[in-house]
Parts: structure tokens; C-alpha cells; sequence
């Protein structure tokens, strides 16, 4: 028998009530901002923990974030706290990284990215002479460049008039849609370690620089030009501190609680059915994997636009393969964030397009552990292990392939540090592309739909959306797209939209927002 939520008895029988499905960092902001918009708010998140793919788990001592493992351009969550009436950096300590990574490449090449730019010049100069007095150059155009988009990127997409509006007419010039990352770095950059330099961060989103379209060359100005933060505790610290912020702003959050359907009175949400209870509400904000939860949630009849069959026609990005490894002693000689470049990177980009495990793969590592002594116990330390890979499209059978992969991957991993990993391993965890799927992500696509040309925009999951009325998405999967900082703009535009369709007063904190009164039309 189904319940209505105790916990709604005693409001106001005019408050307007939103459902909001997972506390991934889109939900846990949208809760937010509707809450202060003076909406009564209930998440209902079927983990026993907040965070989604920025959650942490514990284990022996040593803690460790499941996704990002770092945080970019904080600008645009200070505005989600100030619209609470909080801070963010009160909640949330920041350590500013510098060095942000390095780069090692095959050839011995080796890249420290620091944003000061003498000193980046410097790098790049170690490298290619040639190449380094356009460093100044390539930042300059790409601040200009992000400036002209980052309207773009904080307003709904309903339309093709939403094309033609005057902000897109201005970025166009500056767009390149016949360019790729690669081919637009390359009037600044000759020599192929620079350009992968500048380009690899297309890999946040799930793309190579050989396919990404070149609007995103921005996301490499994002670091040099605000910073590359580690949050003290591990960036799961940033959802615990949102979920601690709505629930004393009295937002309900129940964990263990996980969405099985969103009911509808004709094309209207009107309530959400957990395992516990039926939810009555007058809208609903979807925080999770697109296309794996919104097949679940809205009967496949009730979709025109994002049916099953269109969604399976879609593209999607790389997945990961995941070593946590707890390790007895420190790497003090090991940077923060290190990235270790395949030899061949366009053979182990054919390789990940090709849904395979690349034979010689590209290789990401934390040691977050130099920096924040908070995660491993006393002389000990994290190394969070990270390697693109194809998601299931390609067939691979991970259950065979999985602990034949964590071979290769340690043997490269201490052929490329100089360190012996294994006889210091004293806890460990690994992920493959299947046990990506199994916690709900499609196809085990960790950043979601790719980030063609024909996936962007508002030929993207809009933030309201449109086959029904009344839910409304935020997190990767929808406009603007991956990455923590623009999955922080869906979750203001998905709480605007709401807003202004329950005809609540957004708060005036998010000053970036803009008005959607005219886009909801």
C-alpha cells in the first residue's frame, strides 16, 4: 500500500512541493535554490549516501571519491550558496593547486601546467621553442572566447529559435563548428605534445581533441584562467556540504529511497512512487543518468522525442577503468594530479571509439595524499587510478578482462612512476565499464551522451522537459552538458524554469541567471 509522505504533514496547503530524484550534485543544487525560492523540496536518492558519481566510500582507513577528484571554476556554486544565504567557502575549504598537474609524456617530454603564465611559458618553451610565444596568445583568445559563451552555457535550450537569439549570433564567428579542438590548437601549436597539452581536458567530457568540437578548447582556458581546486576531504566534501546546507533550510533528503516511477494526472507530474511511499508533488527534477533513468521513471509511450529506441541511437562517451589503491608509505615524488599519455594517443583514441580497453593506455593518478593528509591514515596514502576506456558498445568482457586489465595497468603504472605498486597496496577497489552499468549508468558511459555537434544545445535532454510536463532534468546528461561546474548551470537553469512555472520568486543570489520568462514561452 502506498503512503502519502508524513513528512509533508503540516505545510501549507498553497507551499508548492518538488520531488527532486537522486542528490547527485545537480539535484543537491537545484533542492537549494527552490527551497529558497520558498518550495517545500523532498529528494529521494536510492544510495545510503549523497553525491551520486561525486560520492565517497571508506574502506580500511582510506577514503577515496568514486568520480571527480578535482574542482574547476567554484564562481558558479559561490552564486548557488549566496542564493541560500550562505557560503560556500565557509562550508568547503579549497586548496588552490600549483602545479595543477603534470603531464608526462611518452617521448620524456614532461609538462608542469601552472597558471601562472610566465612560468607556463617556460614549460612550453622546454618542448617547442617555437610554439611558446603563442602560449600568451592561445589564453588570450580563449578568455575573450569564454566570455562570449558562458551565456550560452547558463540559459535553457528550448528550440531552434533558441539559436538565433542574440548571444548565439555573437558567439558564432568564434565557434568553428568545421574544426575539432585538435585542428583549431593548431594555429597557436605545432608541435603534437603541446596541442595534447591544451586539448587532453576533452577527456572531462568523455571526447578526444580529435573529435570534440573546437568550442570546447575553453575548458582548458577554465583551469589556466580560475584555478584547479582539491576540496579538503575529497570532492564528495562539496555534496556534503550542499545536502547539510538544504537540510537545515529544511529540505527533506531520504537516502536508501530510490525513485521507481513519476505519476502523472494526463501529460502533468503529480507524484513520485519510492519503494516507502507515493510522493504527491507539483513538479519533479530528475538528477540521474539520463538515459538510464528516464527510461525507468516515463513509460516509453509517453515519449516522442527521447523514446527508447532514440536514445539507444544516440552517442555516448568513453567509460573508465577504476583502481582505488590504499598504499602503505608516501609518493611525496609524485605530483598531485599526474596524467601519463599514451605513446600512439590517436591509436588509443581509435581504440576507446572502438568501445576496447586500449592496449597501451593513456593513465591518470591522484596522490591526493601530498596535498590532503586527511584521506589515508598517518604515513600512508590514496593513489586513485584512472584509465579511459570504451563504454560497452565494443562487446568487451570486463568479468574476464577486469583483473587481467588491473595487471597491465600496475605493471605501466611502476614502469612509469619507478615504484614497485603492488607489495604496498594495503586496501584496494576496482571498476570496470560493466560495474559502471550495474550502478545505472548507460552503456557504463561515465560523461554521459557525447558532446557532438548534434548532441549539444537543444538537441541535448532539455532542462525542462519536453515530452511532459512538470519534470524538469539537471546533471550531465542534459544542456549544458559533464563536467561539476556545468552541471551546476543545469541545476540553475532547471530551478528557474521550475520556478517561474510554479510562479515562485528565484532567488536573486545567482546572479548569472538569466530571466526565462520569454525561453518558457
Amino acid at each position: 500500500m502506498n503512503a502519502i509522505d508524513t513528512a509533508f504533514e503540516g505545510v501549507p496547503s498553497g507551499a508548492r512541493h518538488v520531488v527532486v530524484v537522486g542528490a547527485g550534485p545537480g539535484g543537491l543544487a537545484t533542492a537549494m535554490l527552490l527551497r529558497a525560492a520558498g518550495a517545500e523540496v523532498t529528494v529521494v536518492e536510492k544510495s545510503d549516501r549523497v553525491g551520486g558519481r561525486t560520492a565517497s566510500f571508506t574502506q580500511d582507513g582510506f577514503t577515496f571519491d568514486y568520480g571527480p577528484t578535482f574542482y574547476l571554476y567554484p564562481q558558479v556554486l559561490r552564486e548557488i550558496f549566496e542564493a541560500c544565504g550562505r557560503s560556500l567557502d565557509d562550508e568547503v575549504e579549497l586548496k588552490r593547486l600549483d602545479p595543477m598537474y603534470r603531464l608526462q609524456f611518452d617521448d620524456g617530454n614532461t609538462f608542469n601546467a601552472t597558471p601562472d603564465v610566465e612560468r607556463l611559458t617556460a614549460e612550453a618553451a622546454r618542448i617547442s621553442p617555437e610554439d611558446a610565444p603563442n602560449v600568451h596568445k592561445y589564453l588570450t583568445e580563449n578568455t575573450a572566447k569564454f566570455e562570449v559563451f558562458k551565456p550560452i552555457l547558463q540559459r535553457p535550450f528550448n528550440g531552434m529559435r533558441d539559436l538565433f537569439r542574440s548571444d548565439m549570433l555573437k558567439a558564432f564567428p568564434l565557434f568553428r563548428p568545421y574544426l575539432t579542438v585538435d585542428q583549431d590548437l593548431k594555429r597557436w601549436f605545432k608541435h603534437p605534445d603541446l596541442r595534447l597539452a591544451f586539448s587532453f581536458q576533452s577527456k572531462y567530457l568523455g571526447m578526444s581533441p580529435f573529435k570534440c568540437p573546437s568550442l570546447f578548447t575553453i575548458v582548458a582556458h577554465v583551469e589556466y584562467g580560475f584555478g584547479v581546486y582539491h576540496p579538503v576531504g575529497g570532492c564528495n566534501a562539496i555534496p556534503q556540504a550542499m545536502a547539510r546546507v538544504a537540510r537545515e533550510a529544511g529540505v527533506k533528503i531520504l537516502l536508501d529511497e530510490g525513485a521507481e516511477e513519476i505519476e502523472f494526472d494526463g501529460r502533468q507530474a503529480k507524484s513520485v512512487r519510492t519503494p516507502a511511499r507515493t510522493i504527491p508533488c507539483d513538479a519533479v527534477v530528475v538528477n540521474g543518468d539520463f538515459s538510464s533513468t528516464i527510461p525507468k521513471l516515463i513509460p516509453d509511450k509517453r515519449r516522442k522525442r527521447w523514446t527508447d529506441k532514440k536514445i539507444a541511437a544516440k552517442k555516448f562517451s568513453c567509460s573508465t577503468f577504476m583502481l582505488y589503491l590504499g598504499i602503505e608509505g608516501r609518493y611525496d615524488d609524485m605530483h598531485h594530479h599526474t596524467i601519463f599519455l599514451s605513446e600512439d594517443y590517436l591509436e588509443n583514441i581509435r581504440e576507446i571509439d572502438a568501445g576496447k580497453a586500449p592496449k597501451e593506455p593513456t593513465i591518470y593518478v591522484q596522490n591526493a595524499s601530498v596535498t590532503d593528509p586527511t584521506l589515508a591514515p598517518e604515513g600512508h596514502s590514496t593513489l586513485y587510478v584512472l584509465v579511459p576506456t570504451g563504454n560497452l558498445s565494443g562487446g568487451e568482457d570486463w568479468e574476464t578482462l577486469g583483473p587481467v586489465y588491473r595487471e597491465k595497468i600496475l605493471d605501466r603504472l611502476s614502469r612509469l612512476t619507478g615504484h614497485d605498486i603492488r607489495p604496498r597496496i594495503r586496501t584496494e577497489r576496482m571498476i570496470t565499464p560493466a560495474d559502471w552499468e550495474s550502478m545505472g549508468i548507460y552503456r557504463g558511459a561515465t560523461f554521459n551522451l557525447a558532446h557532438n555537434l548534434g548532441q549539444m544545445l537543444h538537441w541535448r535532454p532539455r532542462n525542462r522537459f519536453e515530452d511532459v510536463d512538470g519534470v524538469y532534468l539537471t546533471g550531465g546528461g542534459t544542456h549544458p552538458g559533464s563536467g561539476l561546474p556545468t552541471i551546476f548551470e543545469s541545476a540553475k537553469i532547471a530551478a528557474r524554469l521550475a520556478a517561474d512555472d510554479l510562479g515562485l520568486d528565484y532567488p536573486g543570489g545567482a546572479a548569472s541567471a538569466p530571466t526565462y520568462k520569454e525561453a518558457a514561452e
